[in-house]
């Protein structure tokens, strides 16, 4: 693959196992931004969150897109908030390409409620509360994403081969072709 791979989305949505199945296939290295940061940083993402504030964290993110900027054919499954910083896209736009796993706030639901890892859900467990911090995001997400793909009912082939597909056709978004034809 001639350039990156980053996987944005909201928590859930699939990014750590697609990035799994794409480094699998398609002999790409992978980067999970998360368990970079907690390995930096000696702590788990909640602990950062409880101990330094999200602000610091955001930071932190933003230094490992940094770092990322000398590599290739990586496939980096990106935190939820990631895409939320202007600068972060940038970073990732300068060496990638954005795919933007979406889902439903009950889908989402379904894959984190018994996870105590997402410092942001911790005491809002439910479809409601996701729904709102979705919609809050879902301009951001989707002003960034090169790709966009619902992964409601797929399973990981699917979404990697239409990934994949829409990546190398050089669709924009939302599936449309930005060839030229030369009518």
């Amino acid at each position: 693959m001639e350039h990156n791979i980053f996987l944005i989305g909201f928590m859930g949505s699939g990014k750590s196992t697609i990035s799994d199945y794409l480094s699998q296939h398609y002999a790409m290295e992978k980067m999970e931004m998360d368990q970079m940061i907690a390995q930096q940083e000696g702590m788990s993402i909640s602990e950062i969150f409880q101990t330094h504030g999200e602000e610091y964290f955001r930071n932190l993110e933003t230094d490992v897109l940094k770092e990322l900027q000398s590599k290739g054919n990586v496939v980096v499954s990106c935190g939820g908030g990631t895409a939320m910083r202007e600068c972060n896209v940038e970073l990732m736009k300068k060496n990638g390409k954005i795919v933007l796993l979406a889902a439903s706030p009950q889908t989402i639901y379904e894959r984190v409620k018994d996870s105590h890892d997402r410092p942001l859900l911790e005491g809002h467990m439910d479809v409601s509360y996701i729904e709102g911090l979705m919609e809050q995001r879902r301009t951001r997400y989707e002003a960034a994403a090169d790709v966009v793909i619902q992964t409601d009912g797929l399973d990981q082939a699917s979404i990697c081969e239409e990934l994949m597909h829409r990546l190398e056709e050089g669709e924009n978004a939302y599936g449309y072709s930005q060839k030229c034809d030369n009518r």
